[in-house]
């Protein structure tokens, strides 16, 4: 398997960089504009070992949206399905993942799923907390759990530079408040909201995230179970379904396995009963998903019969 082919992964790497070029870092968020665009780093865990690397697994980025996974996984802890999914829907959709036309065009006005941004800012607002801080506390605690890793924080200067441009966040905020999705005051959840964004880890660490959510909650080196089963079944489906944004039907036919990508360049990969993969590719194709990454799942879910389809 992957884990004694550490020349082969380097090589995958390698072939799979060839497609940076064709692609675009995230510029619409200022602080995301500076990333290396040739950059492509993967990490791939498999019980309690970092099995293989390859690239600069060391190099931070932000979470992005992958950081609705985790939200996602907390408010269900917090709240149970329940609540949650009387809040935000469970269905795909194939418009953009910062489109506000759902929210207009359908009853009740609901975001469609937790994996756009109406969704996730739904989400982020059921996160329990008496204040901001204690609201981000608990998100980065429960990453620290998950990863193992104390140092994981968030981005300040990302985090700000989101904030400052997040006028059409503001306007999904203040469409959903004025129909009784969300309580909350739109500049608090939307600071906060940034905040989770803008969590930084590096590969080695999306990767432990997706072993978590691919075993079924369980953590191996913790020696128990963090996320419940019936919500880490939740966060895979949603990952297969409304993962990659509006790329997510291709990429469950070409690659197959449940996924979360970020516009930093992140994606996080959870093969079921098996191995979590963390990459970093911040040159985006047109649908905001690593096209290098993507280039590089695909190629691994092939050779490995990864897909679970």
């Amino acid at each position: 398997m992957i884990c004694n082919e550490q020349d082969l992964l380097k090589r995958m790497v390698e072939e799979a960089k060839k497609y940076t070029k064709y692609g675009k870092v995230a510029d619409y968020i200022p602080a995301l504009q500076y990333a290396n665009k040739d950059s492509l780093a993967v990490a791939v865990y498999e019980d309690e070992t970092t099995c293989v690397t390859a690239g600069n697994t060391e190099e931070k980025f932000t979470l992005q949206s992958i950081s609705k996974v985790i939200a996602l996984a907390l408010a269900l802890m917090d709240h149970g399905e329940e609540e949650v999914f009387s809040r935000v829907g469970m269905e795909p959709t194939g418009d953009p993942f910062n489109s506000i036309i759902k929210l207009e065009t359908h009853s009740p006005s609901k975001p469609l799923n937790p994996m756009i941004n109406a969704g996730a800012l739904a989400v982020t607002s059921m996160i329990r907390g008496a204040t901001l801080e204690e609201k981000i506390g608990r998100l980065l605690g429960f990453i620290h759990e998950l990863t193992g890793n104390p140092s994981i924080t968030y981005n300040e200067e990302v985090a700000k530079s989101e904030y400052d441009t997040a006028h059409l966040n503001r306007s999904l905020c203040y469409f959903m408040k004025q129909h009784g999705v969300i309580d909350d005051n739109v500049e608090a959840l939307l600071e906060l909201y940034t905040k989770q964004c803008a969590i930084e880890v590096n590969c080695k660490d999306l990767a432990k995230i997706g072993y978590v959510i691919a075993n079924q909650g369980q953590h191996t080196e913790a020696g128990r179970k963090i996320i419940p089963l019936q919500t880490s079944r939740i966060l895979k489906t949603f990952m297969v379904t409304c993962g990659m944004y509006n790329a997510s039907g291709e990429f469950a036919i070409r690659v197959g396995i449940p996924a979360k990508s970020g516009v930093s360049g992140g994606i996080m990969a959870s093969i079921p009963y098996g191995m979590g993969i963390g990459i970093y590719g911040p040159s985006l194709d047109d649908k905001g998903n690593s096209i290098a990454g993507m280039k590089l799942l695909e190629a691994l879910s092939s050779r490995y019969d990864f897909s679970i389809f």
